[in-house]
């Protein structure tokens, strides 16, 4: 039986998902007294079940790395997408950069249950089934400092007062959305989900090094993508996101069509998938929970809304995961965010206690890095949907320029042609990141790859882990201009697979330096970085 909820905490975090778990075990690792109140009775189903291989080095910082290979997930050792029916599947290969940089597609029910187990282990008093239905403040503002909880399990009640809050509330966004109301969403990404569990299906990359690696594929009327992602229970999940306008606008003329009948009428827009699933069953749904349910016991659809807030902090609380932001989960994002703002609330927060700097400063830098990050993975999907879509689409609308501005500093030079020229960035600049971001998806693969190091040309030009270059460069380097070492006796085609290589090693670059944990310490925001040492975890001025 769980012992009583305690009437103070020195940090209490309101959900226990992969962010609020996450957080929980790195501030109770420092010591502090957490106290943890998730609303659902783990395990329970949630979706996002591919992980990029960041997650590995966010969970080797917890001391939980071991758990997740030992748990025996579905090996993840890269990722095959196909945006043109025309044109052959990209593939990005994780263990290019070694076996230990791969990662795992996994069932989200075990996964969550680990890290919140982990979370209890590393000493956070974790209580299930207890719903947090209003939070109290110093004022009567509703942006001022929260101060207490009230809080509801079965038959009882009760109200825990707090010096920290964490909310890792998921997309209810309880204080952005409730309270704050500050969320803003992507009119661009407007999109809805369908997905189901199938077995009996093919495999991708069957007996290469790319099996186990999920499929993505545009959809034949440019409208969205589909999914199929093989799990280690034996089922795969496979789903289609579709933009919201087209998926009404489809439906009119079919008004009465069940979930089913639509979710397998997308599918079969994506006729390389619809391959892999060959003689495949459609199996009933794993137990739901309310928030992503369609009452259908064999498909389920949520409307996949990407979103994001201006603040992620404020005075003794904290933002993170889905609870401040979502991008649409093409690039498979989520986790690593819900991990990374995690470790950075957590960092911010023992700054402001150890007295790192001030807590105003403390909220704001975390806010910026939270900003950071989305930014850079919201470039690479929307660059992404570029081609998906095969059109230009409005989407300079939509976006926050501070935090482009930060996010792109590293390649202004390259999207602007000069090093500075004020602050705000132009929409010819914007595009411009786009089309830069968009060489990520190249339908470029490991064989290719593997030639290209084989012409002569320096490694570091297939270095991910590099700053992106002016794209100039690989002109000069292939010899376009007639200034570089030039590939003058190869075939036209090889040197373009040779560029497309180099293209995507240097798109790669914009978002590389978020998969190890150790660039919060390289990366300085505002002055600080990180300090990413067990028992003096907190914020290092720069200089």
């Amino acid at each position: 039986m769980e012992s009583t909820i305690p009437t103070h905490a020195q940090v209490l975090v309101v959900g226990g998902g992969p962010a609020g778990s996450y957080t929980a075990s790195a501030l109770a690792r420092e010591g502090l007294q957490v106290v943890l109140l998730e609303a659902a009775q783990f395990p329970r189903y949630h979706i996002g079940e591919s992980l990029i291989p960041s997650v590995r080095h966010y969970l080797r910082f917890i001391g939980a790395e071991q758990k997740l290979v030992e748990y025996g997930f579905k090996h993840k050792p890269g990722a095959a997408i196909k945006f043109s029916q025309f044109k052959r599947e990209g593939y990005t290969d994780f263990i290019a950069l070694g076996h230990n940089n791969s990662s795992w597609n996994v069932t989200r029910s075990d996964f969550d249950k680990l890290l919140l187990d982990h979370a209890k282990e590393c000493g956070a008093c974790a209580y299930e089934r207890t719903r947090v239905t209003s939070l109290l403040f110093s004022d009567s503002s509703d942006t001022s400092r929260p101060v207490s909880a009230e809080w509801r399990r079965s038959d009882h009640s009760g109200e825990i007062s707090f010096d920290f809050l964490v909310d890792a509330t998921g997309r209810t966004g309880l204080m952005s959305d409730r309270y704050m109301k500050n969320r803003h969403y992507n009119e661009s990404l407007r999109n809805i989900a369908l997905w189901g569990y199938w077995t009996g299906v093919g495999t991708y990359g069957l007996g290469t090094q790319r099996e186990g690696a999920p499929w993505f594929e545009a959809l034949t009327d440019d409208s969205g993508w589909a999914w199929f992602i093989p799990l280690h229970d034996g089922t795969t999940s496979i789903g289609v996101v579709v933009n919201q306008k087209c998926y009404q606008e489809r439906w009119k003329v079919l008004p009465g069509s069940s979930m089913r009948t639509r979710y397998q009428a997308l599918l079969s827009l994506s006729p390389n998938l619809i391959s892999l699933i060959d003689r495949g069953t459609l199996i009933s749904m794993p137990s739901s929970n309310s928030s992503q349910s369609s009452g259908d016991t064999l498909v389920r659809s949520a409307a996949d809304f990407s979103y994001s807030a201006p603040r992620y902090g404020g005075d003794r609380f904290r933002i993170v995961g889905d609870a401040g932001a979502f991008i649409d989960p093409l690039f498979s994002s989520g986790v690593h965010l819900a991990m990374m703002s995690a470790l950075s609330a957590a960092a911010s927060i023992c700054a402001s206690i150890r007295g790192d700097c001030s807590e105003t400063a403390a909220a704001a830098w975390h806010t910026r890095r939270f900003t950071l990050s989305y930014t850079r993975f919201q470039m690479v999907v929307l660059s992404a949907y570029e081609q998906i879509r095969a059109t230009r689409f409005d989407v300079l609308n939509d976006v926050d320029e501070d935090g482009y501005e930060r996010a792109f500093t590293s390649i202004r030079p390259v999207i602007q042609g000069a090093s500075d020229i004020g602050r705000r960035l132009s929409e010819q600049e914007l595009q411009n990141a786009l089309d830069f971001c968009s060489k990520f998806f190249h339908p470029t693969s490991p064989e290719q790859r593997a030639h290209a190091l084989q012409c002569g040309l320096p490694d570091n030009l297939f270095d991910v882990s590099m700053e992106p270059a002016d794209p100039k460069e690989i002109d000069v380097t292939l010899g376009m201009t007639g200034a570089g070492v030039g590939l003058w006796d190869a075939e036209p085609t090889q040197v373009h697979s040779v560029r497309m290589v180099m293209e995507q090693a240097n798109a790669r670059r914009v978002v590389h330096r978020e998969y190890l944990v150790n660039n919060l310490q390289a990366e300085e925001i505002d002055g600080y970085v990180v300090r990413l040492q067990r028992g003096s975890l907190g914020l290092s001025r720069v200089g």
